[in-house]
């Protein structure tokens, strides 16, 4: 009996043994030791891990809202979704109609501030506060810029807008202060006579052209840089220079006398305009090449009167400079001159004659940048066409800037507002294609790019 009863609790330990032998084999899995975790990684990164009992206690209490759950979830992303897709839809939308410039937008530009952005305007004031005419315009109409002189000439009297280095830094800071940071001030600033920074006022003495043209090319860089830096620190970014009129009249009373030219021989006119545009370029300065399709031969002066080069111009001379500046992408803006030519249109001065601006500079020479008129209030402009039928001729020529200097026979406080409402009439009635002025603003654009 006794040996029956040992045997019995013999095999009741040996079960006993292998179920808690079983059993630490279920539990041994989800143990750590240390910083190493008994898990076993799959080839491809998964987890062999058996799970523990307390991996089936968790997944137990939560089988009952995994249904609720993952409705939920459906729901959220289901929603979310429509948001990113009606997000997605709305942001394509914008940056498609944001690729062109729009006539209406909160970003975007009018069509009238497309036009404002064309013109550079004169005013009268060494000084501008927020009540200021031309501050009032430029944030009106979106004017593209400003025209700075030492001079005014219907009161033949000094200081219109520059007193000394001080002063026009402070005026070009609050000119942009009250307006845009973009606004572009420009002046004439060639050397010499050809310089509204005069010494006298206590600018940097810079020489002329024709002296610059006397020595290297890399004298005239180093001449310019000075006129560079000191442009730069007095907050103006548009200088309208160089001059690249080929010095073929040396008697011509607006080029030759004033010695704005570089040199008679078209390769040298070239090489220190090439050098004087660099040394702007150094300093972040605009440069304007004029005066297309050159003035060097002529015999008049074109501030008086229409200048008439038919018989004296010589266009392998005169364009040579042009062709070489545009093949080496030096040039920012072309300024074109108010001299007529009836061999190659008999009607009309080059600012207004899309023979000279589309055909021979745009076609011809494959020219794609900015061109500016010159002064639109010049009597060889004013003396022979109307206010309005100059700017529609000028601008469907192939001009993408007007300058209106007020500072000649009138002046007009009103002026920016009048080009505006001219340019915006035409659109309207047909007379100048809303393209081109979409395209000219293009141009402009890409000056400060």
């Amino acid at each position: 009996m006794k040996n029956k009863i040992k045997i019995n609790y013999l095999k009741i330990l040996l079960f006993t043994s292998i179920l808690s032998l079983l059993f630490s084999s279920l539990l041994l899995p989800s143990c750590k030791k240390g910083n190493f975790e008994d898990v076993a990684l799959s080839e491809d990164g998964a987890s062999d891990r058996m799970p523990s009992i307390d991996d089936a206690q968790s997944e137990s209490k939560s089988d009952s809202g995994a249904a609720s759950e993952t409705g939920s979830e459906q729901d959220s992303r289901s929603a979310s979704g429509q948001a990113s897709e009606s997000t997605s839809e709305s942001s394509s939308e914008s940056s498609s109609e944001s690729a062109t410039p729009q006539t209406s937008g909160q970003n975007a530009l009018t069509l009238e501030e497309m036009i404002g952005r064309m013109i550079i305007v004169g005013f009268r004031g060494t000084e501008v506060n927020e009540s200021s005419k031309i501050i009032r315009d430029i944030n009106r109409y979106g004017i593209g810029g400003v025209m700075l002189y030492d001079y005014d000439m219907l009161s033949d009297s000094f200081p219109r807008n520059i007193l000394n280095p001080q002063q026009l830094k402070k005026l070009t800071e609050d000119l942009r202060i009250l307006t845009r940071t973009d606004l572009l001030v420009a002046i004439d600033a060639e050397g010499g006579n050809g310089n509204r920074l005069k010494e006298e006022y206590g600018f940097i003495k810079i020489k002329s052209a024709q002296e610059m043209g006397k020595n290297s090319p890399e004298n005239t860089f180093i001449e310019a840089s000075l006129l560079g830096e000191e442009l730069s620190s007095l907050g103006i970014n548009l200088n309208l220079a160089p001059v690249v009129d080929v010095n073929i009249n040396k008697n011509n009373p607006i080029i030759g006398k004033l010695k704005r030219s570089f040199s008679d021989d078209p390769e040298e006119v070239y090489e220190h305009a090439a050098a004087f545009i660099d040394a702007m370029h150094r300093y972040n300065i605009i440069t304007t090449i004029k005066h297309f399709p050159g003035h060097g031969s002529s015999a008049d002066d074109s501030h008086f009167g229409l200048t008439d080069i038919t018989d004296t111009y010589n266009e392998e001379v005169e364009l040579f400079p042009y062709k070489k500046l545009i093949r080496d992408n030096k040039v920012d803006i072309i300024m074109t001159a108010h001299i007529i030519n009836r061999n190659i249109d008999p009607d009309n001065p080059a600012t207004l004659s899309p023979v000279f601006l589309k055909d021979i500079l745009r076609n011809r020479l494959n020219y794609n940048g900015v061109i500016i008129s010159d002064d639109m209030q010049m009597g060889a402009i004013t003396g022979y066409f109307g206010f309005e039928e100059a700017i529609v001729k000028a601008i469907n020529a192939g001009c993408d800037m007007l300058l209106f200097s007020n500072n000649g026979s009138q002046y007009d406080g009103d002026i920016a507002q009048k080009i505006v409402g001219v340019i915006l009439s035409a659109v309207n009635n047909g007379n100048i294609p809303e393209e081109k002025i979409i395209d000219s603003y293009n141009r402009i654009k890409e000056l400060a790019e």
